[in-house]
């Protein structure tokens, strides 16, 4: 039984997302831990309007997750993703081990920039800081993908 850390992508309903953001939240995270799963950290990422229509949904929030696992548990958590109504599409990676830190802690980090109060205490002027963090971001996906392309 090994444990491993993924990443998880959900898009989700905009609009179940827009009526309860807490009960989305925590579908998400009784998905992963009744599978036997430990969250390390669970974010809003975007909503984006979709390139094609999934659903006849035009528009998705897109939840990002970062977990450990059994994987031989993926089956079933994908299998409840198909069946439940909230996400629209989902995508699991296996994360290396070597950079499962450095991406939980971009992940943590950027949870707590985009919390309601720091976005309220941004200034305009700050559009700067934002495409810095998207290099970081952009930096850490890269290195994700060349250790998986490695292995």
């Amino acid at each position: 039984m090994a444990i491993n850390a993924y990443e998880g992508m959900f898009i989700l309903d905009s609009n179940r997302f827009a009526r309860d953001q807490a009960a989305a939240v925590k579908w998400i995270q009784d998905l992963i831990e009744s599978a036997g799963g430990e969250v390390l950290v669970s974010r809003l990422w975007d909503e984006r309007r979709l390139a094609y229509p999934i659903n006849g949904h035009r528009k998705g929030t897109y939840w990002l997750t970062y977990f450990k696992i059994d994987g031989t548990n993926l089956a079933g958590m994908t299998r409840e993703c198909e069946i439940g109504d909230l996400v629209l599409r989902h995508l699991f990676l296996k994360i290396h081990p070597a950079v499962i830190d450095a991406l939980v802690e971009h992940a943590a980090s950027s949870a707590k920039a985009t919390s309601p109060k720091a976005e309220s205490s941004k200034s305009e002027d700050d559009d700067d800081d934002d495409s810095d963090s998207n290099e970081v971001s952009n930096d850490a996906e890269s290195e994700a993908e060349t250790v998986a392309e490695s292995t």
